[in-house]
């Protein structure tokens, strides 16, 4: 075939409507459309007696003509025509040529018999016999060629999978295996083609987002494979492409401007396929490329800067191209302008374990003995595709003994490797506050209705509004609707790791962390007074322990606690917690904005408590007689739950106003 040509089209079908539009050429287009193979459709032109021009065009344009050679085919002289160029495309133009038999013998085509061969000779009625002759010779030609026969199969969609596979083949187009380990890929192609509509001749930017681990990448590579045929010019940026080229201007602190035209050159010398492009100003791109159709996908992009040096407007471009940014923060694409934006999805338990599965034993589900172990492994996964892939592979060939023993490690902790991977995406938080909102969720607020967090982050000093936006756009947590028509701020279980695991880190000693969690650390910060200002909640399951013993100084240096919550997370569990409390506080934590304690042994509460900042108190099942003393102003509370307290008599606050709290917002339950 002839390389030089420009070709429009990957595919033309020629095709008897009658017989085939509405049934097998509707789901051979759709296929290819999935294939993202660019094929001429015929549904805009009016069909006449003769042939338009455009129509003539579009066969010339076409690199494959795949003739569907059905019953009524003969019966239009417009198809016989279609024929005649295609034939003579194949001779001038190395055109290849794709017969079809459908429902028909290929000798009844050669040979003009039977059904075929009866709507052929009324075509040919008042035609000129050497007009029957170039028709009867090109029929003869084409049925003559190796084809698809509908008859050797029972199942039309094989018939096309094995039809577009021959046609890929030939185009030299057989994707890569480099992909087939990824379950779902090609519902992720097929919705990144509606996006693209790559038959359009505009140039169109569309994005790709979502969090770490999700499987971005994959997905731009294998578009990337699968549409670089496409395109006069094609390229894929990544990170390590911008880090090597951006690097030492970074280190020097060059400006922006210096970094975009360095960028921009190396960018014209990979894309043009020339040594050292060197430029002097930043409409070198557009100069060069605006009449190019071009391919580029800028992967895993966290700089405006980059896309401002590479992609800065659609005229920098030539019709017809696609460029496509991956990035894990959304801001960055609207930044740019760039509507059309793909957001990744988790897969579903089903894709999951098979995901899992193909890592760990080369084979779509697990062999007998290891179902449950997979799919208990799968779940600490998360869903998430690259941890499903560290996952299988660390478990590859190992005995049960090495998963069990696995399993209870990752319920500890998890696996360094997926850390390492997911930990990038908290490092590329641009501010302090971001992070501390970051850790505040992770280690506290996973789950929690977003107005419940913005009241606990009141009077903390940190922008709310704007990090939980920010969080969002760089696809650490979403935000989606719950059954109660209220908005729920979710974090995946291995990012919410990600922030304990940095909140660990900051120090040997639990005492001098923001947050204890852990029942073991809690109980011995308590136990022996070893907090520090550093504290500022502290949650702990009381499941997890049967007694629990507070110093009477255990408070006095946790100056900015503002969390204190213990819980209960198995309804089930009926065991009582042994509390071993000295006779009072001196210096009871005075900023609380949460209290839950259920079950609480005291019977008073501490002479220091002050409540005035409390947001939420959650004290179902205590043993108190009493709050406290006096009236206090609650200008905070918005929940108070005392259910079971069978020892309260009085709650000093509410003698007066209990009627009339609800109007401000507060339940009492």
């Amino acid at each position: 075939m002839s390389s030089s040509r420009n070709w429009v089209f990957d595919v033309f079908p020629s095709f008897r409507g009658l017989d085939v539009r509405k049934t097998f050429l509707s789901h051979f287009l759709k296929e290819l459309d999935l294939r993202l193979i660019i094929a001429f459709k015929d549904s805009k032109i009016e069909r006449s007696q003769a042939i338009e021009p455009e129509l003539l065009q579009a066969i010339r344009s076409s690199r494959i003509a795949v003739v569907m050679f059905s019953k009524n085919y003969a019966s239009s002289k417009w198809c016989l025509d279609e024929l005649l160029e295609i034939v003579k495309c194949k001779q001038e133009l190395e055109q290849i040529v794709i017969p079809v038999f459908y429902g028909l013998d290929p000798s009844d085509i050669r040979k003009q018999l039977g059904e075929f061969g009866e709507a052929f000779d009324k075509t040919c009625t008042y035609r000129t016999e050497s007009k029957i002759q170039l028709w009867r010779q090109a029929l003869t030609d084409v049925a003559n060629l190796e084809g698809h026969h509908s008859r050797n199969w029972d199942n039309e969609a094989k018939m096309i999978e094995a039809i577009v596979g021959d046609i890929l083949v030939k185009l030299n187009l057989t994707p890569s295996r480099d992909f087939d380990e990824f379950v779902g890929i090609n519902d992720h192609i097929a919705k990144m083609s509606v996006l693209l509509n790559v038959e359009s001749e505009e140039v169109r930017m569309v994005g790709i987002w979502g969090p770490s681990g999700i499987g971005k990448t994959t997905i731009a590579r294998a578009l990337f494979d699968r549409l670089s045929h496409q395109f006069q010019g094609r390229i894929f940026i990544d990170s390590v492409f911008i880090s090597k080229n951006l690097e030492d201007y970074r280190r020097a602190n060059s400006d922006d401007y210096n970094m975009k035209l360095s960028l921009q050159g190396k960018f014209l010398s990979e894309i043009l396929g020339y040594v050292h492009i060197k430029i002097d100003h930043l409409g070198a791109a557009r100069d060069r490329l605006m009449h190019r159709k071009v391919l580029i996908i800028i992967d895993d992009l966290d700089d405006q800067v980059v896309v401002e040096a590479l992609a800065g407007g659609d005229d920098w471009f030539g019709n017809g191209s696609r460029i496509i940014v991956v990035t894990k923060d959304k801001h960055l694409l609207e930044a740019h302008g760039i509507g059309h934006i793909y957001t990744v999805g988790f897969p579903s338990e089903k894709q999951a374990l098979e995901m899992f599965c193909r890592s760990a034993f080369v084979q779509n589900y697990p062999p007998d003995g290891f179902v449950d172990l997979a799919s208990k492994i799968t779940m600490c996964a998360g869903g998430l595709p690259l941890a499903l892939q560290i996952l299988g592979k660390a478990v590859k060939r190992r005995n049960k003994e090495y998963w069990t023993d696995m399993l209870s490690r990752l319920g500890k902790s998890p696996n360094r490797d997926i850390v390492k991977g997911l930990r990038v995406s908290y490092d590329a938080l641009d501010s302090e506050e971001d992070k501390a909102i970051f850790r505040h969720i992770a280690c506290f607020f996973n789950g929690m209705e977003i107005n419940r967090i913005k009241l606990m982050f009141a009077d903390s000093g940190l922008n709310v509004n704007i990090g939980l936006t920010n969080l969002v756009d760089k696809s650490l947590i979403i935000v989606k609707p719950s059954w109660n028509n209220t908005n729920i701020v979710e974090m995946h279980s291995l990012v919410q790791e990600i922030g304990k695991e940095v909140v660990r880190t900051q120090s040997n000693k639990p005492g001098k962390r923001e947050f204890l969690m852990d029942s073991k650390d809690v109980c011995n910060v308590l136990g022996s007074s070893k907090g520090s200002e550093m504290v500022i909640g502290i949650s702990m399951n009381l499941d997890e322990i049967s007694m629990v013993r507070i110093h009477e100084n255990a408070f006095d240096e946790m100056t900015n606690l503002r969390f204190l919550k213990f819980y209960k997370k198995s309804l089930e569990m009926k065991k009582e917690v042994r509390w071993l409390l000295p006779e009072r506080f001196d210096n009871f934590p005075d900023k609380l904005k949460l209290l839950s304690w259920p079950g609480c042994p005291m019977v008073y509460m501490p002479s220091s408590f002050c409540p005035e900042y409390l947001a939420e108190l959650i004290m179902p099942n205590a043993k108190l007689v009493k709050l406290w003393e006096g009236v206090e102003p609650l200008t905070c509370l918005k929940d108070m739950d005392l259910s079971k307290c069978e020892n309260l008599k009085e709650i000093p606050v509410v003698q007066v106003w209990w009627s009339f709290l609800p109007l401000f917002g507060i339940s009492i339950n």
